[in-house]
């Protein structure tokens, strides 16, 4: 295969978001899209919940916009959740334009099955039973596989952008089959790589979930925004063959309750909408739970139900479960929080554009205001469709002014060798996952920020010395990117001297008065800060 390609667009990663973009973009454009490992292995594969949308004529968008401002606990940008809003119902529309069966009341009603969530006033989540990020990502991957102008690339992996001339032109991206970086030209490069909560030790993401897009922004001169806001999931399987298996929050939206392991339910001692309240509340009292008692988890039970509609409702979950020797219609499931949803991200407008003319952020990679301090329940895959779209629109208005750019250079891996010590790799990532769980996790103290902050800076020095000596490897690129977007969360969480939303701090537990967004930029860290981004991309000569 060529170590040389060029597209009209090219689209880092295969999501939601990505392969939303990329359909809507195909009729008119050349559209490359690279996938980390093979289709569907990414984040939107496994989002058990649904779509938040209004589609019910008892709900209204003020009700789903008002939902969203107070989860967000009032950083949220009200034109950014008013959009996505609107164009909700339109998303779903398309999607099942797309061929997406979603859940129906029953065989051959044209009615759908709407649940709800915590957080949400309405039933408004539509889904494909359990499974509904399944449904999507299959859907959209078949549509994407049969059209000619898209191009797929699975197991490559971006390393860098190419930035030439204050544009964006493309990315070296590391094949991981053949170990050689190749060369990717484009007239815009649209980041759709997801989040970043691998950075730690616990969580409900697949193993591709390192920030990439956010780091390599970072590095080309975007700022970021409020990544202080890490939403830890509930209730993560707590089971040691369980690995990152989330069990979704419609279980509670269907009268699951939450119980210590003396069978006592707990959740009306924190909140007066127990089960129901917005996930930041639920985890919080999850954690405190457990460090008061002792305990390695909770439980979450939802055995009053049928068994019946148990199989109806969570035939993923109840399949999984049994095959741990956990049978959900006559026992509770053990929980623990996990790590979940990076609310802030890459800058944007409500185009996807960035800092960096050509180059575009869009799911969970960007910020765009939607989310403020805490994302509501199934607002994210409604993220991923609508601002998918719009970065679309955007680019088929722009696409013939957008200019081809002339060839880069090429990568140059003269200077390196192969690597006989990637311990190292498996250590640090190891280390820096830990850390991250103890001191920027679920609570933090300022104390415990400054200590991850000064691991962080070793690491990195660490990575940095070994990126420049060694051939790249998909494990060292993803430690690489996970070491700056932690540092990028440290300062993050540094900078807010209040507790709000997911951020919560014992040194500062009230909120401020004022709600703040946390803006973080390139610029102001490239003299003190080792792991700031430099414009000269990777070792190309």
């Amino acid at each position: 295969m060529s170590h040389y390609h060029s597209h009209d667009i090219l689209v880092i990663g295969s999501g939601a978001a990505g392969l939303t973009l990329a359909l809507q973009l195909a009729d008119h454009a050349r559209v490359a899209v690279l996938s980390k490992g093979e289709l569907n292995h990414g984040a939107t594969y496994w989002a058990q919940g649904g779509i938040a949308a209004v589609l019910d004529e008892t709900d209204s968008h003020d009700s789903h916009i008002e939902d969203t401002l107070n989860a967000g606990a009032q950083l949220c940008h009200e034109d950014s959740v008013r959009f996505a809003v609107a164009h909700g119902p339109d998303s779903i529309r398309w999607l099942l334009s797309q061929g997406v069966q979603f859940t129906r009341f029953d065989h051959g009603s044209n009615q759908f099955h709407l649940t709800r969530e915590g957080g949400h006033s309405h039933r408004r989540i539509i889904h494909a039973a359990d499974a509904t990020g399944r449904a999507v990502s299959t859907t959209l991957s078949q549509q994407a596989t049969q059209h000619d102008n898209i191009t797929l690339f699975t197991r490559y992996v971006a390393v860098d952008l190419i930035v030439r001339s204050g544009r964006c032109h493309g990315a070296y991206v590391l094949c991981r089959d053949s170990g050689h970086v190749e060369l990717f030209h484009a007239k815009a490069v649209v980041l759709a790589t997801g989040g970043a909560n691998k950075v730690y030790l616990y969580t409900s993401n697949p193993d591709g979930a390192s920030g990439d897009g956010i780091a390599m922004a970072w590095r080309a001169g975007c700022r970021v925004a409020n990544l202080e806001f890490n939403q830890f999931h509930p209730t993560c399987l707590y089971h040691p063959k369980a690995k990152s298996f989330l069990i979704t929050e419609a279980i509670r939206g269907e009268g699951g309750r939450l119980l210590t392991a003396r069978g006592e339910r707990f959740m009306f001692r924190y909140d007066q909408r127990g089960e129901l309240a917005p996930r930041d509340i639920v985890a919080r009292a999850i954690d405190h739970e457990m460090k008061r008692l002792g305990s390695d988890c909770v439980y979450l039970d939802i055995s009053h139900k049928s068994p019946e509609f148990l199989l109806e409702h969570f035939p993923t979950i109840r399949a999984r479960c049994l095959e741990l020797g956990i049978d959900i219609t006559r026992e509770p499931i053990p929980v623990v929080p996990a790590a979940h949803y990076t609310c802030g991200g890459v800058m944007t407008d409500q185009a996807g554009r960035t800092d960096l003319e050509g180059l575009y952020a869009i799911g969970e990679t960007a910020f765009t205001g939607l989310h403020g301090a805490n994302r509501l329940a199934s607002n994210s895959l409604l993220e991923c469709l609508v601002y998918g779209s719009s970065a679309a629109q955007d680019l088929l208005a722009r696409l013939d002014s957008l200019p081809m750019p002339d060839v880069a250079p090429p990568w140059d891996e003269s200077q390196v060798t192969d690597s006989d010590e990637d311990v190292v790799i498996s250590h640090n990532w190891d280390e820096l996952r830990r850390f991250m769980w103890d001191y920027v996790g679920i609570v933090r103290t300022d104390k415990r920020l400054q200590r991850a902050l000064n691991r962080a800076a070793l690491l990195e020095q660490e990575i940095t010395e070994y990126y420049s000596n060694y051939k790249v490897s998909n494990d060292l690129l993803e430690l690489r990117n996970l070491a700056t977007v932690a540092t990028l969360i440290i300062r993050s969480a540094m900078s807010r001297r209040e507790s709000r939303g997911l951020h919560y701090t014992l040194d500062y537990p009230d909120p401020l008065p004022e709600a703040r967004d946390t803006v973080l930029t390139p610029a102001n860290f490239r003299a003190q800060d080792s792991g700031t981004p430099s414009l000269q991309t990777g070792r190309a000569s």
